[in-house]
């Protein structure tokens, strides 16, 4: 009979989320690519007599390794690329200020200010950021060879090594990844489908959540490779023109989901069809045989199908007919000086470039004070933990802690048990691997895979053995206790500025979407993009929660008691948009009367969300005719009344 925890010995909600692993599938390619591309650099080093130089390319690789994680081939140039031409800068101004005393930690502190300011731009942005500050602190801490160039020339050929191999296979499969997302999207909407009227309401919602992200990274990966192109695509036309018209069974959807009757099987297998021929680029499937529609959802769902399947087919697509449902993004140069502005102006990239620079100040001003032996690992550890846009600060210090005890244990039997030389490149190209296979099941994983790797490496640079492995604990955790109290405890974020306020900005957003859907003027390509636009919003906001919810009291405890309202206002959105598709479809449109009733009473729960400390349930009567398409609508703004209200 299995034995149970003692009420006082259960773990905590918060704890058991930490440590959780996350579910992920494994990429193969990044797999190999990892191995090659870490034990070739030091096995050429150890070839030429000259392991330093090898170790310090590996280096340069794992920071490659850890950014190639896009399926494009364009946005791989992106993601491995960029940061590595700020990881070159970053080791040069180390490089520069080593040895210096205090003007070293002036300078790598001024260079965190500076990393933690870019780091909110984007993605792409944070990793440059990431690996701007990391190689700084490595060059400022370590003794690299001279002259200056080379430590950057060595870690930017390695990393570079990485994108080759990334790239390798282009001529042969260009299209196919994008292919691949467009698919992806179409067959998250057939799980959509195949849910929707069912009881089954939490398998519902992360289909409908499924597909939302399927959705947010086909445009994302269109639109970027689109921006580069100074004119259209026929390719890229095409595949935008999947993606639009897939947007009418996804705005379908939540009618069929309403009426609480399934749809025929036969719906979500003509869309798994369709996803078969856009993986294929094949142009001559036959028109889907779909059963008789007797209901203003199933019609709904039928004339959606037969478009979508019309625009899969077609042997050419019109580019003027071939709007995008987000938005074109502007042009390079336009992109980059609105960033740039940005950084500038916005509180939040202030905010946290202070944050980083308080805390690697402080490092870096603790370790020339108080004799540590090798103390660059203390700011990399603030470095690498001290990432809000990665996840919980809190919790990355805890899965921190844990994820180098681990991978101490391992890199404690490899320095014990393999020789240095030669014996390295073989551990190597089996450690290598462990990061981008554990990186996916989250933070404290990929700790665990990277920590043996910089240990082994460091290694052949310095040639201390199992010396290093105590310090190295010692210095993390006190890189942990200096983010935990000068980056969490000391900067105390408000609730409403870290959600609040941006959850009362998505109803707002969300009452305007209502006035638009019913609005005999309005743009359908325009009230498309306010429903993706919403949709995407929402999910950054759920991210956040979940963030949050990985926290320990008090923030885990008000994101669990403020999550129902998020999945409130995601309703309601559902709700307007199937009211709208009902309307297309023959029911009586609403008059002006109830979408003014509506709009009133969500702009009434946006400000009560923006001024609330605590929740509070408030009764709200809202009625209409009988009949009304808007009376799902109703009921959901009324279920959110009830979270939420200024009173």
């Amino acid at each position: 009979m299995p034995r149970e925890f003692p009420i006082g010995l259960t773990p905590p909600d918060w704890l058991v989320r930490n440590l959780t692993p996350q579910q992920a599938p494994v990429n193969r390619a990044a797999v190999v690519r990892a191995a090659v591309a870490m034990a070739l650099p030091l096995a050429a080093g150890l070839a030429a007599g000259r392991p330093a130089y090898g170790a310090l390319a590996a280096m340069g690789a794992l920071s490659g390794v850890i950014g190639d994680t896009a399926d494009a081939y364009r946005m791989r140039i992106l993601n491995i690329a960029v940061p590595q031409l700020f990881g070159a800068l970053g080791v040069t101004l180390g490089t520069l200020v080593y040895g210096h005393g205090w003007y070293a930690v002036a300078g790598v502190t001024g260079v965190a200010l500076v990393s933690g300011m870019i780091s909110t731009i984007g993605a792409v942005a944070s990793v440059s950021g990431l690996l701007l500050l990391l190689n700084c602190v490595i060059g400022a801490g370590l003794p690299l060879p001279a002259p200056w160039w080379l430590a950057p020339a060595l870690m930017t050929g390695g990393g570079l090594l990485v994108l080759l191999l990334a790239l390798l296979s282009w001529p042969l499969r260009a299209g196919v990844p994008e292919r691949t997302a467009v698919a992806a999207a179409y067959r998250a909407v057939a799980d959509l489908l195949a849910t929707a009227g069912t009881d089954r309401a939490e398998a519902y919602e992360e289909a409908r959540r499924a597909a939302t992200h399927a959705l947010n990274e086909s445009y994302d990966l269109i639109l970027a490779r689109r921006a580069r192109h100074h004119g259209r695509s026929p390719e890229l036309t095409r595949l935008l023109a999947q993606l639009n018209a897939i947007t009418p069974v996804i705005e379908a959807a939540p009618a069929a989901h309403l009426a609480a009757r399934p749809l025929p099987p036969q719906f979500p297998d003509a869309l798994r069809r369709l996803a078969r021929a856009v993986e294929a680029d094949d142009r001559t499937l036959p028109p889907p045989r779909l059963p008789p529609a007797l209901t203003e959802t199933a019609r709904a769902v039928d004339h959606a199908l037969r478009h979508t399947a019309e625009v899969v087919t077609a042997p050419d697509v019109d580019p003027r007919g071939t709007d995008d449902r987000l938005g074109r993004p502007a042009a390079l140069g336009v992109r980059t000086a609105r960033a740039a502005r940005g950084v500038v102006l916005s509180a939040n990239s202030w905010r946290y470039g202070v944050r980083l620079a308080v805390c690697i100040g402080t490092a870096q001003a603790l370790v020339s004070l108080v004799p540590v032996p090798r103390s660059y690992w203390v700011a990399l550890t603030v470095t690498f933990v001290l990432k809000p846009d990665f996840g919980s600060v809190f919790s990355r210090a805890l899965l921190r802690a844990l994820g180098t005890v681990a991978g101490l244990v391992i890199a404690a039997v490899v320095m014990a048990e393999v020789p240095l030389g030669w014996w390295d490149v073989p551990v190597l190209f089996l450690l290598a691997p462990l990061v981008p296979a554990l990186t996916p099941r989250g933070y404290g994983y990929q700790t665990a895979a990277i920590t043996p790797v910089i240990l082994l490496l460091s290694d052949v640079l310095n040639h201390q053995g199992t010396a290093l492995l105590l310090p190295r604990l010692n210095d993390s955790l006190l890189g942990c206790a200096i983010t935990l109290t000068a980056g969490y405890l000391f900067w105390p974020e408000s609730w409403h500025t870290r959600v609040g306020d941006r959850l009362a900005d998505a109803v707002a957003d969300t009452a305007a979407y209502v006035e638009a859907a019913f609005g005999a003027a309005a743009d359908p390509s325009a009230r498309a993009r306010m429903r993706r636009r919403l949709y995407r919003d929402l999910s950054v906001i759920r991210t956040e929660f979940q963030r949050a919810l990985t926290e320990p009291p008090p923030t885990g405890r008000r994101a669990a008691a403020w999550w129902p309202l998020v999945v409130a206002v995601e309703r309601i959105v559902d709700a307007t948009t199937a009211a709208r598709v009902r309307v297309r479809h023959g029911a009586p449109p609403p008059s002006a009367a109830e979408i003014t009733q509506v709009t009133l009473q969500l702009r009434e729960l946006s400000d009560g969300v923006r001024r609330a400390r605590t929740l509070t349930a408030v009764r709200t009567d809202l009625t209409g005719p009988a009949g009304s398409v808007l009376e799902p609508l109703r009921q959901e703004v009324a279920a959110a009344r009830s979270i939420a209200s200024p009173h």
